[in-house]
C-alpha cells in the first residue's frame, strides 16, 4: 500500500499549499525561498488538488480495473452522491467566502467524471492533453462571446448565483476553477490513477513526462511571451469572478499571488487579449499553465510515492502528515472555519509565515490523534455513510 501512502502525502501538500495561498503572506512580501515556496503553491497546490481528485475517483471506481456490472453501477451512485454533496458544501461555504471555495468545482467535475471511468490509461491521457490543448481557447471565446447583458441574464435565473454568488457560469466558464479547463487536470489523475504506481519503470517514465511537461510548457510560454509569462498577477488588482477585489501591489519576481477577501488568496488572473493565452502564470488557464502544472503535479504525486515507497524510516516519521492527506476534506474546510472564528490568523496581508506554519502543524496534530482512534477524518466518514446508500442499488 505505499504508493497509496505516498498519494496521501501527496494529498497533504496539496493541503498545505492552500494553507499557504490562503493564509500566508503575499508573495510582494516574501523573498529568497520564501518567495519561492509561495509562488509554488501558489495554483499548483489547487491543482495538485483537482489532479488528486480525480485520482481518488479511480479508487471509487476500480483502480487498475474498472468495476463492471452491480459495483460500476454502485460506483458510479456513489461519486454521484459525493458530487452532489460537494455541491452542496461548496455553495453553503461559498457565500461566506466566494469562489475562492474549490467544493462546488468538485462537484462538476464528479458529475463530468461518470462517463470516463471505465476508460484505459492511455485513452484517459489522450483525452486530458486534448482538453489542454483546445478548452483555453474555446473558453477565452466563449468567454468573448458572453456580454455583460448575457451573463447577468443568465445570473438573473440562476438559484445558485442568488445564493452564494457563485452560480453555473461561474462552475462552468469564468470562476476561479472553472470546470470547462480544469477538468483537464481532473482526467490526468484518473489516467495516473490506471498505472501501477509501485513499478519502478513506470516511476521513471512519469518523471520523465512530468519534468518534460513541465519543462517544455514554461519554456516555450517564456520564449514566445517573455519572461513575464510565468509571472503570477494576482496582487495586481483584478478581480476574481465572486471572491470580490484583490489587494493591490505588483509582486516581484516571480510573481505575486494576493489576497481574495478576508485575506484569503489566489484570484483568478484573467485572460484578456489572445496574446495572454500564451502566458503560463498561476491560474491563467491558458494551454502552457494546464500543461505546466501537470507536470508540476505529477512530479509532486511520482516523488512522494518513491519516498514512500524506499524510504520505510521516512514513512514512519511522515506518519503524521500522511494522517493530514487521509482527511484532507475536513483540514480543507477546517482551515476556513477557523479563519472565521479567528480572524487575526486569517493573514493574507502579513509579512509573518507563523500563521501559516501554526495551521500546517495544527492540522498534523488534530489528524494524527484523530487517526488513532477513528479510520477516517470527521467529514470523510460523513462523506463514506452518504455514499453508503449507493449499496441500495440493484
Amino acid at each position: 500500500m505505499g504508493r497509496l501512502v505516498g498519494v496521501d502525502l501527496a494529498r497533504a501538500l496539496a493541503v498545505f499549499g492552500m494553507y499557504i495561498v490562503h493564509i500566508g503572506p503575499p508573495l510582494s512580501a516574501t523573498d529568497g525561498v520564501g518567495s519561492w515556496v509561495r509562488y509554488l503553491a501558489d495554483g499548483h497546490s489547487s491543482v495538485l488538488f483537482a489532479t488528486l481528485a480525480g485520482f481518488s475517483l479511480m479508487l471509487i471506481a476500480g483502480r487498475r480495473e474498472p468495476k463492471t456490472g452491480l459495483a460500476g453501477r454502485q460506483a458510479k451512485a456513489r461519486i454521484a452522491i459525493r458530487a452532489v454533496i460537494l455541491l452542496a458544501l461548496g455553495t453553503a461555504l461559498a457565500m461566506e467566502y466566494g469562489d475562492v471555495i474549490i467544493l462546488g468545482f468538485y462537484g462538476v467535475y464528479f458529475l463530468l467524471s461518470l462517463p470516463l471511468l471505465r476508460l484505459s490509461a492511455k485513452t484517459l491521457a489522450i483525452i486530458a492533453a486534448g482538453l489542454a490543448l483546445v478548452t483555453p481557447q474555446l473558453a477565452f471565446v466563449l468567454k468573448m462571446w458572453l456580454s455583460e447583458s448575457v451573463q447577468q441574464t443568465v445570473n438573473a435565473y440562476d438559484p445558485l448565483k442568488s445564493l452564494s454568488k457563485v452560480g453555473v457560469l461561474d462552475l462552468l466558464l469564468t470562476g476561479l476553477y472553472p470546470t470547462i479547463t480544469w477538468m483537464a487536470f481532473v482526467v490526468a489523475g484518473m489516467a495516473l490513477a490506471r498505472l501501477d504506481l509501485s513499478a519502478t519503470a513506470v516511476q521513471r517514465r512519469l518523471a520523465a513526462l512530468g519534468a518534460t511537461l513541465t519543462v517544455s510548457a514554461y519554456g516555450l510560454a517564456v520564449l514566445l511571451a517573455g519572461k513575464d509569462a510565468v509571472r503570477s498577477t494576482a496582487e495586481d488588482g483584478k478581480r476574481s469572478s465572486g471572491s470580490g477585489a484583490l489587494s493591490g501591489g505588483s509582486g516581484a519576481v516571480p510573481g505575486g499571488s494576493g489576497a481574495g477577501p478576508s485575506g484569503r488568496g489566489s484570484g483568478e488572473q484573467l485572460v484578456s487579449s489572445a496574446s495572454d493565452l500564451l502566458g503560463a502564470g498561476p491560474h491563467t488557464g491558458t494551454t502552457f499553465d494546464i500543461i505546466g502544472s501537470v507536470g508540476v503535479a505529477i512530479l509532486v504525486i511520482v516523488g512522494a510515492t518513491v519516498l514512500m515507497d524506499r524510504l520505510s524510516r521516512l514513512r514512519r516519521l511522515a506518519k503524521p502528515v500522511i494522517a493530514v492527506g487521509t482527511m484532507s476534506l475536513t483540514a480543507y474546510v477546517g482551515h476556513f472555519l477557523l479563519q472565521s472564528a479567528w480572524p487575526a490568523s486569517a493573514a493574507g496581508t502579513t509579512k509573518s509565515w507563523m500563521p501559516v506554519l501554526t495551521y500546517i502543524l495544527g492540522a498534523i496534530v488534530f489528524a494524527a490523534i484523530w487517526s488513532r482512534f477513528f479510520r477516517r477524518g470527521p467529514l470523510e466518514w460523513l462523506l463514506h455513510q452518504a455514499s453508503g446508500l449507493a449499496g441500495r442499488i440493484r
